[in-house]
């Protein structure tokens, strides 16, 4: 049963992509972040992601609604940056193990483009986040209830053979997702007022699970993007005081064995975990210096640390985002890399300021300051996790250089015409089937 309930909707929205292929991409961006197949049985092991890969695809070469996907500085930005791990491809230090990697990451990146290529609607790109939202927001709201229900004193786990299988890397995706979740309950109408609430609960247990992975870079990232909405606030004072009122509570809510590791990041001199992070930095970096292309995805193993690392018997992984790039791609992998985000926070900052101008697009206003606010989170967090190639921050990519492009093309004067079309169709409609007679 449990496999059927995860296969037929796959099997629908994959056969849905067909012929309307920005579907697809939502169904591979479900299936991307959330792994619902590794819920199942059967379905764990089977290739569903390239089945709805494969449909979007092909979808992709006969519609008619798609566009170049080559637009503004953040997609030039990523496009350089495929570029060059492509050419820093053959000159991994271990070449036949590199392969797996650069495939997946490629694959990855592809669909991206794609994304950007058919989503173009409203709807569609409120619906790209709906689908964010929801796959993990399924892990937060459960892990949250986990930590709540046992004391915070086990740790919260990411979906088994994801990017966010570790509860590091759970942790920082989570929190991430926190303020796409209040771009949503700002875009729900004052009608529906339970939904709201829903939307506050669920941002508070994602808060919580968190929390509850023990993670001391998740604890960071909340902590960054709580003084960044604070900076932003008009209420600084209230919202200052709501902030350490939480804080507070969830400080005296954890076990001890939570508060000592957290007191970790204050001695990390004293930490062997930070230590080992340190080291693999280091080895980065030296890595970096000696090899102009980087050293390619497979570089964590004891032959590299004793060639690079201060403490050679050390092995980690690179536990950062920066020194994972630098690593693995050199210095210009590095700059290319940071100059992705960068352009991506100018971009959520121009539908702030030109999003606010009409009631019509004031949705992307929201928009683009919720996703800047995820920035933060990710580029704080991510300092202290191997993430540099997980979907979501690229998909925060994706929403602010399509909502730029609805607003340049000006297409809610489309949309409302559209809409006005359709409802006056409805209204003939029943007007007809009201006048027929019985």
């Amino acid at each position: 049963m449990r496999d059927l309930a995860v296969l037929l909707p796959i099997l629908v929205i994959a056969i849905m992509g067909l012929k309307r292929p920005w579907i697809g991409v939502l169904g591979w961006t479900w299936i991307s972040i959330m792994n619902p197949h590794r819920l199942s049985y059967a379905a764990a092991t089977m290739q569903v992601a390239a089945l709805m890969a494969g449909c979007t695809l092909l979808g992709l070469l006969f519609t008619r609604e798609k566009r170049s996907p080559f637009i503004g500085a953040p997609v030039a930005a990523l496009t350089l940056f495929i570029l060059w791990m492509c050419i820093t491809y053959p000159f991994a230090i271990y070449l036949d193990e590199n392969y797996s990697m650069w495939s997946r990451v490629m694959k990855i990146d592809l669909m991206i483009l794609v994304a950007i290529a058919l989503l173009q609607e409203r709807k569609q790109i409120v619906g790209l986040v709906w689908v964010l939202v929801g796959s993990l927001g399924f892990f937060g709201v459960k892990g949250g209830l986990f930590t709540l229900m046992t004391g915070g004193n086990f740790r919260v786990w990411g979906p088994e053979g994801s990017f966010i299988e570790g509860n590091n890397e759970i942790a920082l995706a989570l929190i991430v997702i926190i303020p796409l979740m209040r771009f949503l309950q700002m875009q729900t109408s004052s009608e529906r007022k339970w939904v709201r609430p829903a939307f506050s609960v669920a941002m508070g247990l994602c808060a919580v699970a968190a929390i509850g992975s023990h993670s001391r870079g998740a604890l960071l990232a909340i902590v960054a993007m709580a003084a960044f909405l604070w900076w932003r606030s008009p209420n600084k004072i209230s919202g200052g005081i709501a902030f350490v009122v939480v804080g507070m509570f969830l400080a005296a809510f954890m076990p001890s064995e939570w508060t000592d590791r957290m007191n970790t990041i204050e001695t990390y001199d004293k930490d062997a975990s930070a230590m080992g992070r340190i080291n693999a930095w280091w080895m980065a970096w030296n890595l970096a210096q000696d090899h102009f292309f980087g050293g390619g995805f497979s570089i964590y193993n004891r032959e590299i640390f004793q060639l690079y690392a201060p403490d050679p018997t050390d092995v980690h992984a690179a536990h950062s985002i920066y020194f994972q790039v630098l690593g693995e791609h050199g210095f210009i992998g590095l700059f290319l890399f940071l100059l992705i985000w960068f352009y991506v926070w100018r971009t959520g900052s121009w539908l702030r300021k030109h999003g606010s101008e009409r009631p019509d697009t004031r949705w992307v206003a929201d928009l683009g300051a919720m996703c800047q606010v995820s920035l933060v989170g990710y580029l704080v967090g991510g300092a202290f996790l191997s993430l540099a190639y997980f979907d979501l921050p690229y998909n925060l990519l994706v929403l602010v250089v399509v909502a730029k492009r609805w607003v340049m093309e000006k297409r809610w004067e489309k949309e409302s015409l559209i809409e006005q079309t359709e409802k006056k169709k409805s209204k003939a409609k029943l007007k007809r089937t009201s006048e027929a007679p019985t």
